[in-house]
């Protein structure tokens, strides 16, 4: 049997009992380590779950999915995943190359980031297609990102954003010369987020373009959602710009159309709480 286990969003206490249970019984357990991470490293859970962990990067799933699902049609082996499993597309992918092998699979689902996110207060069935900000480049700086969120807002609905996590990456150079030197890992901060949406709102005034967001339009910041250290900012995406929200994982709201009970929340979590006096900001410019 092949079990996909969600670990949640926090520590490793975050693990349900169904999932504990399912990763003490198997042979080998691996550790999903490039699409989130945990606030804890692999030594906590391997000492909470009993379990020796084997990390599991992006190019293990991608290209040796064959060894990870060795021998799982004549014992146990569990694939770990931050959050829920199918939280990412590539865990889709391992399901598929399982079936095929005519392996077994169970799925124990967990919280993650796309129904946690209702802790800033805005109501989730109000939320339009969640969209990914990548890390820009010299020379690669993608807007389609920018589309949807305007989409989105156009017919009313929040976009969740989540944030660009470089784990395991080469530069350029050194996959050119076939070098396994690999770059520091690197996550996108709400700050960096706002400033990619402020430069694409400047380009598309530029090219004479209204775009649907503005510096003035209402977003939400999180930060290390799930943990004890939880930290959520409302404000302007200008604020977001320069709002201090610590170490990773960050996401970020763009907010559409609010109802009153919404706007409520999001002043318990105001960087400047005059921006919600007027009523007005249900559908800020």
């Amino acid at each position: 049997m092949l079990y996909l286990v969600g670990l949640g969003l926090g520590d490793a206490k975050d693990i349900t009992v169904k999932g504990l249970e399912a990763v003490r019984r198997c042979r080998r357990v691996y550790l999903e380590a490039y699409t989130s991470v945990l606030t804890v490293g692999k030594e906590a859970l391997e000492e909470f779950y009993g379990k020796e962990l084997i990390l599991a990067d992006r190019e293990m799933v991608e290209q040796e999915a064959d060894s990870l699902l060795k021998e799982a049609d004549v014992c146990d082996v569990a694939f770990l995943v931050v959050g829920d499993p199918f939280g990412a597309t590539t865990h889709s992918d391992l399901v598929l190359r399982a079936v095929k092998l005519g392996i077994p699979y169970k799925v124990i689902h967990n919280a993650s980031i796309m129904n946690a996110v209702g802790c800033c207060g805005l109501q989730l069935y109000n939320f339009g297609e969640t969209i990914s900000i990548v890390f820009w480049t010299n020379t690669w700086k993608p807007e389609s990102f920018f589309d949807k969120i305007e989409k989105n807002r156009q017919n009313g609905m929040h976009t969740l954003c989540l944030l660009d996590i470089k784990v395991k990456e080469q530069s350029l150079e050194n996959l050119m010369k076939g070098k396994k030197i690999y770059e520091p890992p690197r996550y996108m901060s709400v700050n960096q987020a706002a400033e990619q949406l402020l430069a694409i709102i400047q380009n598309r005034r530029l090219q004479g373009i209204k775009p649907g967001i503005t510096e003035n339009t209402i977003c939400v910041g999180l930060a290390r959602v799930g943990a004890l250290d939880e930290k959520i900012a409302s404000g302007t995406l200008q604020q977001m710009s320069t709002v201090e929200l610590g170490a990773p994982l960050h996401s970020l709201i763009v907010t559409g159309s609010m109802h009153p009970l919404e706007l409520e929340m999001l002043k318990l979590f105001s960087v400047d709480s005059s921006i919600f006096e007027n009523n007005a900001c249900q559908r800020t410019t």
